[in-house]
């Protein structure tokens, strides 16, 4: 079976993570022949095994409402033909758009939903009045019809929070949607045992995610600030990059918070960085999924984290961790610290995190997409 994913590029982020993961599993089937397109040469992560996978076709699609579209594809449509793949499988919203300007209708088209899929939305006429509503308005006629022209589609929903709101938006004769939550590789994120930690007393905390707003990392500068004035003795990682970051740091800077928190950009080796702290703080406004919650279980960290729609399954409340449906600065902390005073607690709820992340492992989750796409054939 010849199968084909595709994806923007491959710089640092969730989705790209496990496209990785999933093409790399798939490559070990020598019954499959799978390949990689990435529209733009940017790939931050360590793919050297990969290499003969991935193809660089640069697409372009602009959609226009007054004007006609204008389409760059007669690279990828000649490979699309060429390899003549029986799945088609896209990551995120460039992808969709560009990918479902194609026409190949002998293929399985899948779109992988990592989040709410913003141009979905039921849209009525009083809110069309916004430029992005009418955009998103055309952008889903537009997809929706494509899907019909390519033989219809099928969508991964990588929760049960995101499968409801596909099914609230989209026409169920086009479309069939697969619920596959998200998987990692959960042996790389376990802790080795000869890991020597570097931490000393100091309860470290650790968050990975992009520096924006959506992310909401202010929330736990308050976080430790709280902590802080209550004498207990943490430290928080930040792992990532974008364009909240001076924002952040300068509301460290101004809480006098410099040497309690620390912003390290985009690193490789998160493992290491997880294998040395006690606990992982999340506090996403929405989340889709959340892979780095696993990958901390993973790692042996109970976590604490504000409900933000798809990780909401991810936590079990008081067993792996514990999990808010606001943001309460003082409850999150008090949570901080239950574990903090209580090392007993925080060894039950870390084996439980560990156990309950094996229930994630990429190994499992490959044998069932490949289950959905000999379904779909």
């Amino acid at each position: 079976m010849k199968i084909l994913h595709i994806i923007p590029n491959l710089k640092k982020g969730g989705a790209e993570r496990i496209v990785i993961d999933i093409v790399r599993q798939l490559n070990m089937d020598k019954s499959l022949d799978v390949k990689l397109v990435l529209f733009e040469n940017q790939i931050e992560y360590e793919v050297q095994d990969l290499e003969s996978n991935i193809k660089i076709i640069p697409s372009q699609v602009r959609l226009s409402i007054l004007k006609k579209n204008e389409y760059n594809l007669n690279v990828l449509q000649s490979f699309i033909e060429d390899f003549q793949p029986a799945i088609i499988h896209s990551h995120l919203h460039e992808s969709e758009v560009i990918s479902r300007s194609c026409f190949y209708p002998s293929a399985k088209w899948f779109t992988h939903s990592h989040d709410r899929m913003r141009s979905f939305n039921n849209l009525n006429l009083r809110s069309l009045s916004s430029k992005r509503n009418l955009t998103d308005y055309f952008e889903k006629k537009y997809l929706i019809k494509r899907y019909a022209i390519n033989g219809g589609n099928h969508f991964i929903a990588i929760s049960e929070d995101i499968k409801l709101f596909l099914k609230s938006v989209l026409p169920l004769k086009i479309s069939t949607i697969h619920l596959l939550q998200n998987a990692i590789d959960v042996k790389r994120f376990e802790k080795p045992a000869e890991f020597v930690s570097t931490k000393d007393k100091i309860f470290e905390l650790v968050s990975i995610g992009r520096l924006d707003k959506n992310k909401n990392h202010q929330f736990l500068v308050d976080v430790v600030k709280a902590l802080t004035n209550k004498q207990i003795p943490v430290h928080l990682t930040i792992i990532g990059d974008g364009t909240e970051r001076k924002v952040l740091q300068e509301k460290i800077n101004h809480l006098d918070l410099a040497h309690r928190i620390s912003l390290v950009g985009i690193q490789d080796n998160v493992e290491e960085f997880l294998w040395n702290a006690d606990l992982y703080v999340h506090s996403a406004l929405t989340e889709g999924f959340g892979l780095t919650l696993l990958e901390a279980m993973a790692a042996g960290l109970p976590v604490i984290t504000i409900d933000g729609g798809g990780n909401k399954n991810l936590i079990r409340h008081g067993e792996n961790g514990f999990i808010i449906t606001e943001q309460d600065v003082s409850l999150f902390s008090g949570f901080i610290n239950e574990l903090f005073q209580n090392p007993t607690l925080r060894e039950l709820t870390s084996n439980y995190a560990k156990e309950f992340a094996n229930n994630f492992d990429i190994t499992t989750y490959i044998d069932q997409l490949i289950t959905i796409y000999k379904k779909a054939l």
